[in-house]
């Protein structure tokens, strides 16, 4: 296969490839690192390739290159011992997110919530405060789970605004 053919496969098949990696490995720039790796691979044995569709073969590789990220990334992995009572340590179990809601502004996110109106209160206090999946939230309302999904969807941007805007003005929310 010449470099342009290749060049071309590349082009065609990189999304796939970064999303295969990136939904196993749920870090953007180690999937754009085995995206990568995946084409290195792909280009050193593509005149061993028997075949002419390469979505498969560019998807197992990918996959490949995941699992192995992923079993040596567990025994790269780095055991903190700290003192639970100095608050200077964040723990790793918790996001970014979830530190800074907690840390820096949970209260007022928690009154912006319970000051929307409905349908979006009840939907962003079971998904944001009480960490409830769309599934469980369509059980609780009775609620199309595509309808949940939208609702969270509308309350995000909405919580988003009023964030911005820096001012809560409850008669306001919609």
């Amino acid at each position: 296969m010449t470099d342009e053919k290749f060049s071309d496969l590349v082009t065609c098949y990189e999304k796939l490839v970064f999303t295969v990696c990136y939904q196993m490995v749920r870090d953007f720039g180690e999937a754009q690192n085995l995206t990568q790796e995946t084409f290195l691979a792909a280009y050193r044995h593509i005149d061993d390739y028997q075949g002419d569709n390469y979505k498969p073969w560019l998807t197992r590789i990918a996959a490949n290159k995941a699992k192995d990220y992923l079993k040596s990334a567990y025994v790269r992995r780095v055991q903190l011992d700290f003192d639970s009572t100095e608050e200077r340590y964040i723990p790793l179990e918790r996001s970014p997110d979830e530190i800074y809601v907690s840390k820096e502004g949970g209260e007022k996110i928690a009154g912006l919530i319970r000051a929307l109106k409905e349908p979006y209160q009840k939907v962003s206090d079971l998904y944001f405060l009480k960490q409830k999946n769309t599934d469980e939230i369509a059980k609780i309302l009775k609620r199309p789970k595509k309808t949940v999904q939208t609702q969270i969807y509308r309350a995000k941007i909405i919580l988003q605004q009023l964030l911005k805007e820096g001012s809560i003005d409850e008669k306001r929310i919609i």
